[in-house]
């Protein structure tokens, strides 16, 4: 349910800092490296194993991780990054008033038309990142056009995180008053570009972004490793299948009397064993790797 909400949330984050910043050849190498590593470690260990037969499609999606640009989130992502630098061009040239009216109409088209049922809007995670990339740059360069403080944007989400899960209660009652029609339970917050999903990642952010925290090491590993979580647990449908059916058998738990204290747990410790994972990786194969080739070049 929260999965698009939290895509929003890092791809603002990204819009956040990269408007004042730029790419460099070493931070897209290590995003390709990151990916590649993963898809290569992963699929390989599950063909080693046994526990996948050898095939084209698996071997390809292993060296070419682009499956799609419509939903699958990587491909996406990295087609988004290259694009900063022209998106930064883009939001130079404009003012406040011109680039609120870009936010306003594009929020228009992706959020409040999208949302509509029965109105189809081909949307594509590049493009819904560029509306997210426009909103993050001018609350860097302007501030958020209303002045709200920050225990109100702290209402705000907690607020926008009910009315989500209203919702979804809503939207379920109503596939049990009409048996007979396709309703769709979570579609407030199925995709990235509906309402509550861009609502509740803003207000978040918003938030956070305002929230006097000090400054924490702990915190920084932990946001640099993120990424890395995502890439791991969400590898690919041979790594759900094994993760999700094969370990914790998350179908055999439910209407369980440890159903919920199964999701929790588990949602944790896949979050903190990935962390460390990734905070394995950048310590002793990407940091070794980087130092002596890449600062060579």
């Amino acid at each position: 349910m929260w999965g698009k909400t939290g895509i929003n949330c890092f791809v603002m984050i990204t819009g956040y800092f990269m408007c004042k910043s730029h790419i460099s050849l070493r931070k897209f190498m290590k995003l390709l490296f990151e990916i590649y590593f993963y898809n290569l470690i992963i699929t390989g260990t599950f063909l080693l194993t046994g526990y996948c037969s050898p095939s084209f499609s698996t071997v390809f999606y292993a060296l070419v991780p682009i499956q799609s640009f419509g939903v699958n989130f990587v491909a996406c992502f990295v087609v988004f990054y290259l694009l900063i630098p022209f998106l930064n061009l883009l939001i130079q040239t404009m003012n406040s008033k011109l680039h609120l009216r870009l936010i306003l109409l594009c929020l228009l088209v992706y959020s409040v038309i999208g949302t509509i049922p029965k109105i189809t809007l081909g949307v594509n995670y590049v493009s819904w990142f560029v509306v997210l990339y426009f909103i993050a740059s001018y609350i860097r360069l302007y501030r958020f056009p209303i002045k709200i403080s920050n225990r109100n944007w702290g209402w705000l989400t907690l607020l926008s995180i009910l009315i989500s899960m209203a919702s979804v209660v809503f939207m379920a009652w109503l596939s049990t008053v009409f048996v007979n029609k396709n309703i769709p339970v979570f579609w407030f917050v199925a995709d990235s570009n509906h309402i509550m999903a861009l609502v509740t990642a803003l207000c978040s952010f918003m938030f956070f972004k305002d929230l006097n925290i000090r400054y924490s090491k702990v915190i920084n590993l932990i946001g640099a490793s993120t990424f890395g979580v995502l890439l791991i647990h969400a590898n690919s449908d041979i790594m759900r299948q094994w993760l999700w059916q094969d370990i914790l058998n998350n179908v055999g738990q439910y209407g369980t009397n440890t159903m919920v204290l199964h999701a929790i747990l588990s949602v944790i410790a896949i979050f903190v064993i990935c962390i460390l994972v990734d905070m394995l990786r950048m310590r002793f194969v990407e940091k070794p790797l980087f130092n002596k080739c890449v600062n060579k070049l």
